[in-house]
Parts: C-alpha cells; sequence; structure tokens
C-alpha cells in the first residue's frame, strides 16, 4: 500500500460525506445541534472561541486567549484580529457578547445554556477584548469556552440564513437528506480551506451507509460499526480511521430508588462485568478497559484507584447482605443510542446471570429512549462525548445537572466539585479532582466499562484525516484540513 495515497495538499474538488442519524428535526443553528449530522453542520459553519484539538488540548480558535483574574471570577478574552463573517462583516466583541446572550436567552435557552449558569454578564472592553463575568469563580471556564455549540455569531443572526465565520458557507440545507457548503474565500486561516465544496448525506442505517461508502457513492463515512473494521480495512480502495477516545457508554443506577438505593447492589452490578470480554464482544476489541470513571485525559484523573475486575462470589455476597439471598430481578433499558449499546446490554446481562442477576432487557427505539422516560429509568445506559472531569460533572453528576440520570447527588462530592471549579491552582485542583473520583468510584451510579474508539472510514484518495480523541467523527468534522488527491 501506498504510505500516503492522497499525496500532499491540493485545492479544489468536492468532499461527499455519509453520516447516520439525521432527521426532520436536523437544524442549521449554530447553538442547538443534536444529532450527528447537526454536529458536522456547526463546526465547519461556525467557530467557538477556542477548541480541542485532536490531541485534546484546548487551543485558540476565534480568540488569541482566554485569561482568568486572580479570583477565577473574571475571564478576559482578546478575539483574533482580522476575522470576518461570511458576509463580510468583521468578528467584534459585540458579536460575541449578542452571541453568548442569545445561548442564555431565559425565554429560549439554547443546548450550551446549561454549561454557562455561573454567567452574569460579557462585557464588551474594546472591538476585540471581551471580559466574561462570572457569579461566582470558575478556574476551568476556558474548557466550557470550547464547545462545539457554542459557536460565535452577528448580533443580526438568523439560523434560516446562517452566517459563521467557519470555512464553509451555507449553500443548501434539507433536513434528513443533504446538506451543501461551499469555500469561505474569506477565512481567516491562511491557504484553508482546501476543499471548494462539502457535502453532507444523510443514511437511515449503517447498511446503507457502508454500501455506499463501497459503491464510490461518498468519498467518507462517519461511526462505521467496529465490527465491520477488518472486512472494511481489506478494500484496497478504501482506509479506516481508527481512534483512540475518552467516549464511554455506561450503565446507569438510579441511585435514589431500589434496589439501585443500596450500595451495596450497586458494587455487586460493578462487579458482575468481565471489562475484558466486553471490549472483545462488543467493540471487537477496539477500545480501551475503563474504572467506572470518566475523564481519562483529565489532569487530575484518579488513575491509582484499584482496577475492578469480575469477582462473582463478591457480587453475590453483596447482594444477600443487601437482602438479596437469590438473586434479583432487574430491567435494563436499551436502544440503538450508539454503535454497541444493545450489544453491551446482551453481553451484561450474560456476565451477570452467574452472580443471581436476572437481566430483562427492553430495547426502545432511539425517540423513546430520548423521550419522556429519559433521565427516569432506573437501569438504562447512555452516551458521552470525551469531556474533562469538572464540565462532565456539571452536565451529569451535579444535582443541578441537566442530564443527572443516576440522580447522584453526594454532598462531599458536592462540595470537592465546587471548591475544585473555584481552584486555580492546577496541582490543587487535580487533587480535590481525584478525590471527587475515588467517591463516585466507591458510590456512584455509573458502571463505566470501556472507553470505545472511534471509527470512521474514507477513500484512499481523501487526505488531511487524523485520529482524533474527542470522540467526534471525521478527525472532529474539521473539513478545513481535508483535500482530495490521488485518484480522485
Amino acid at each position: 500500500m501506498l504510505a500516503d495515497p492522497a499525496g500532499s495538499p491540493r485545492h479544489g474538488g468536492s468532499l461527499r460525506v455519509g453520516l447516520a442519524g439525521g432527521g426532520a428535526s436536523d437544524t442549521l443553528d449554530a447553538h442547538t445541534p443534536v444529532s450527528t449530522t447537526d454536529i458536522a453542520r456547526v463546526v465547519n459553519l461556525y467557530e467557538a472561541l477556542l477548541y480541542r484539538d485532536e490531541d485534546y488540548r484546548l487551543v485558540p480558535l476565534l480568540a488569541l486567549s482566554a485569561t482568568p483574574s486572580a479570583d477565577a471570577r473574571t475571564w478576559t478574552v482578546r478575539l483574533r484580529e482580522g476575522v470576518r463573517f461570511h458576509d463580510g462583516r468583521p468578528l467584534t466583541g459585540a458579536d460575541v457578547a449578542a452571541t453568548f446572550r442569545r445561548i442564555t436567552d431565559p425565554d429560549d435557552p439554547k443546548s450550551g445554556a446549561s454549561s454557562l449558569g455561573l454567567l452574569d454578564e460579557v462585557a464588551v472592553l474594546d472591538e476585540l477584548t471581551v471580559e466574561f463575568r462570572l457569579a461566582s469563580p470558575s478556574a476551568v471556564f476556558d474548557d466550557t469556552l470550547g464547545q462545539y455549540n457554542l459557536g460565535i455569531v452577528p448580533a443580526d443572526y438568523d439560523p434560516a440564513a446562517p452566517v459563521g465565520t467557519g470555512p464553509f458557507k451555507h449553500d443548501f440545507f434539507s433536513a434528513g437528506q443533504r446538506s451543501v457548503f461551499v469555500r469561505n474565500d474569506r477565512y481567516w486561516q491562511p491557504d484553508r480551506p482546501y476543499l471548494d465544496r462539502v457535502e453532507i448525506l444523510d443514511f437511515d442505517d449503517t447498511d446503507a451507509l457502508i454500501n455506499a461508502l463501497l459503491s464510490t457513492q461518498v468519498d467518507a463515512v462517519g461511526q462505521i460499526p467496529l465490527t465491520l473494521i477488518e472486512v472494511i480495512d481489506a478494500d484496497p480502495r478504501i482506509d479506516v480511521l481508527n481512534s483512540e477516545t475518552g467516549m464511554w457508554l455506561p450503565f446507569t443506577m438510579r441511585v435514589d430508588r431500589p434496589p439501585f438505593d443500596d450500595n451495596r447492589v450497586r458494587e455487586a452490578f460493578r462487579l458482575v462485568v468481565d471489562r475484558e470480554e466486553m471490549i472483545e464482544q462488543v467493540l471487537s476489541g477496539n477500545g480501551r478497559v475503563a474504572n467506572d470513571l470518566y475523564a481519562p485525559y483529565d489532569p487530575g484523573f484518579a488513575a491509582g484507584l484499584p482496577q475492578r475486575t469480575q469477582d462473582i462470589a463478591r457480587a453475590r455476597r453483596l447482594l444477600a447482605e443487601a437482602g438479596h439471598p437469590d438473586g434479583l430481578d432487574v430491567e435494563l433499558v436499551t436502544a440503538p443510542i450508539q454503535a454497541g449499546a444493545v450489544e453491551a446490554a446482551q453481553v451484561f446481562a450474560q456476565q451477570a446471570e452467574p452472580a443471581g442477576i436476572r437481566v430483562g432487557i427492553r430495547r426502545v427505539d432511539t425517540t423513546t429512549f430520548f423521550g419522556d422516560g429519559y433521565l427516569q429509568w432506573d437501569f438504562a445506559q447512555d452516551f458521552w462525548y470525551t469531556r474533562n472531569f469538572l464540565p462532565q460533572a456539571d452536565n451529569g453528576s451535579m444535582p443541578s445537572s441537566p442530564y443527572n440520570e443516576t440522580h447522584w447527588a453526594h454532598p462531599e462530592f458536592i462540595a470537592l466539585v465546587e471548591e475544585a471549579r473555584a481552584t486555580v491552582d492546577e496541582d490543587a485542583r487535580n487533587a480535590l479532582i481525584a478525590r471527587a473520583q475515588a467517591l463516585e468510584y466507591h458510590e456512584g451510579g455509573y458502571i463505566i466499562w470501556g472507553y470505545p474508539n472511534q471509527a470512521d472510514a474514507y477513500q484512499r484518495y481523501v487526505g488531511g484525516l487524523v485520529p482524533n480523541r474527542t470522540g467526534l467523527a471525521l478527525s472532529g468534522f474539521e473539513f478545513r484540513r481535508v483535500w482530495l488527491g490521488g485518484d480522485s
């Protein structure tokens, strides 16, 4: 095989991208992306102040810097000079302030509003400088500013005629079917993007997606089943992009309802999991064993906690001590919310049976799963992209979190998270994070068995795609870096 079939970067051409998961509710709105196709669109139309690169480092994008005050209650952001919106207007501090007013509008909050609860005001100091003034200290507020759903838009933004600063401009959009974007000739990054055009095509199912790739109807596809990696990679025309990530596909136990209100039961459930077998059977070996902890790339990650391994005998003892000497019957709600979710439920049921845990699997469709019952199931699953600890805790492990699926509300954990958020000294903050993680490890409501890889596939004439730790497909959907070469 050629070492670099796409050759050196070259300009021109149209990239056709196939993705599954879109539908009638698809949107171009910078601040309400939900589906995979939504995310792909917003990443290319808009840009946040900061972003996570392929190594999961927080780096500048529209901002040159984001600097906290000594007490971490004020963050000063200096904007990049020379950035223009798609319509030619210059990016200013007033646009940044207007963007965050739109996101946090109390009458119509957008998806990013949940991470901005501390934000009191965005003050415009001059054309290229703004201050984010917080109600309480946050030493990691810059992480919040690096989310893809916080793209900066002009003050008169209209999602029906979207204008951003991204490498591509909107040309055509049909929800659930296809969207077309053309090169932004005003883009601030020199010599980027390489492509003249990007077309995103929605597919109803994975089979249709893979068939489109094999028949060369598309140039690249996101999120291929991990079980098909070897088969697809055997085609000499196609390369597979297999990225290690910090994504996680947990089982969720409600700690406020029986039987999971007893920590002995929760511990028993964690101990029935054979994590290596789960990685092999669910992910075909394409993932890493986890230890019931999220945020593996966080500098404060509690790597020193003992690795849990399957212990059926101890699980049985714990269940008996909790008043279940004959075992336990539970319902596990699952849905195809992410590749491997349903398969993980099936493997868990098999692994739990020797401990006397009899699992009845209730499979629902994705719409039902994320419907009225979401966050209310006693025992279910979920899916999360890579995040560091404090942003993830704010999203899912605090009483005020919008997605507290385990209903975890541990006073000491809450206090540690709040103290860590306000601690500017990195070493001290990391120590607090490790203590908080230890509490969730011992008493929380998650079973986190592994970190799945993100696998995508593309024709060998596509260049510029690299492994990406964020969990977002196709190099984080950064099509500004992609070119077509070889036999395209």
